[in-house]
């Protein structure tokens, strides 16, 4: 029987990531409202994870390293075991983050212990968000978003190839960085990237701008047979792809990820609010649900349309 999905998927749950795994289940995670811990839910379907039991698997430090705002944790199975990527700071420096990561060797991530694997040290220690890993052609690479202290900006995209899940080895490349006046809203921003294969290309989906109405999706491109550590072989889309929709009361789209239904449908997972006047820091307003949506392809890449109204049949 073909299941109903409605938006949002799960309330109050920003920069959602879900993975469809090879045990039939789909796992969720995302930015908790107060940023304290990393939560995981699995269930069968893609709507069940609406009402799937959830279970914080991590909780911040009281104090020292990953003690404040636990953000965009992602969660990847890598070499038969579980790693979870997120980035944490200090109670001391609240908006100095730092990329970390934990391995799980259960078979269901929401059991056994998680250990951590520590910091993943990149060419600067500097403020630094968003990872996420891809395999290509036998090779693991890990994508995320950093400030570079000796230019304007917030944060930039690099890439570079893994010697394991937790340590990166050779070339750290920046492939992209704001450049055009929608990722300069606010803030300049490149961040929250997520990667797809499809017909001999590798793309990578990123938000840019401030995390209100302005928010919104970019796409990177790149020949799957390229040197994805060489910045030349990465193509910018000159205008967003997926952004606010006033007619549609969706505001601020973006930190997505990507899964897929059981008949090989593609599914854009994104948050978004729907309203667009945010009292105070937008950082602070717990209402970016998570969203889900399918999305096309057509001879230059994916499409993605517009974001759909709440309540309105995702399918």
């Amino acid at each position: 029987m073909r299941e109903t999905i409605t938006n949002p998927l799960v309330e109050q749950r920003a920069d959602p990531w879900i993975m469809r795994h090879t045990d039939g289940y789909y796992y969720f995670t995302a930015s908790l409202p107060d940023f304290t811990g990393i939560p995981l839910r699995r269930a069968k379907t893609l709507a069940a994870l609406t009402e799937a039991d959830e279970r914080v698997v991590w909780t911040k430090r009281e104090t020292g390293i990953m003690s404040a705002n636990i953000w965009a944790p992602e969660l990847h199975h890598i070499q038969g075991k579980w790693y979870l990527y997120f980035a944490a700071a200090r109670e001391d420096h609240v908006f100095d983050h730092r990329m970390y990561v934990f391995e799980n060797s259960s078979a269901n991530p929401l059991e056994g212990e998680w250990i951590e694997k520590g910091q993943v040290r990149t060419w600067c220690e500097s403020f630094a968000l968003d990872a996420t890993t891809f395999e290509h052609e036998g090779r693991l690479y890990y994508v995320w978003a950093q400030k570079d202290p000796s230019i304007d900006g917030n944060s930039n995209l690099y890439i570079s190839e893994m010697a394991n899940p937790w340590t990166l080895t050779g070339p750290q490349t920046m492939i992209a960085t704001p450049e055009y006046d929608w990722e300069k809203v606010g803030f300049l921003v490149n961040e929250g990237p997520a990667v797809l294969k499809r017909n001999g290309h590798i793309y990578i989906t990123f938000s840019a701008s401030a995390t209100d109405h302005h928010y919104c999706m970019g796409l990177l491109r790149a020949e799957g047979t390229s040197n994805l550590l060489d910045a030349a072989s990465w193509t910018k889309h000159p205008d967003p792809v997926f952004g606010t929709d006033e007619a549609a009361s969706q505001f601020g789209p973006g930190h997505n990820s990507f899964t897929t239904l059981d008949d090989g449908t593609d599914i854009l997972v994104y948050h978004a609010r729907n309203y667009k006047e945010i009292v105070g820091d937008p950082l602070w307003d717990p209402n970016r649900h998570t969203r889900v949506q399918p999305f096309m392809w057509d001879e230059t890449g994916p499409v993605f349309g517009r974001p759909i109204r709440d309540e309105e049949a995702v399918r």
